[in-house]
């Protein structure tokens, strides 16, 4: 079945239980799916987590499968980082080693914002605004 990374604001919607993103990810799981994470997103989430959100966030992060940053992960992401700003587009450090997270481990992406992750290999689950 399939392993589907989550991108940090489809995690940030779950946690707060906005746009149907909880019912979303509950039904992936009944049909089979597998929801992961990287340090990348729990980074994110907490440095913007307020105290009294800790618990139940660290409850939900925890229940993720957890992809590491190795260095074959470090290596592709400096690569599309690099090799798009040749091209004149920034792209957002974190959006890429996120995405190389996903390429390297046949990830697919869950994210609600496809237009950070404009690798034509990227397995992208693009979701509504």
């Amino acid at each position: 079945m399939t392993t589907y990374l989550l991108d940090t604001s489809v995690i940030i919607d779950a946690i707060n239980g906005k746009k149907g993103r909880r019912e979303l990810l509950r039904s992936l799981v009944l049909s089979g799916g597998t929801l992961a994470c990287c340090p990348i997103n729990i980074a994110e989430i907490y440095a913007g987590m307020r105290p009294n959100e800790e618990l139940a966030t660290s409850r939900f992060l925890r229940s993720l499968e957890l992809y590491p940053l190795t260095f074959a992960v470090s290596e592709v992401a400096g690569a599309l980082k690099r090799d798009y700003a040749k091209a004149g587009r920034t792209l957002y450090l974190g959006d890429v080693l996120i995405a190389a997270t996903a390429l390297q481990n046949k990830l697919s992406l869950l994210t609600d914002n496809v237009k950070d992750f404009p690798m034509p290999d990227l397995s992208l689950f693009p979701l509504p605004k």
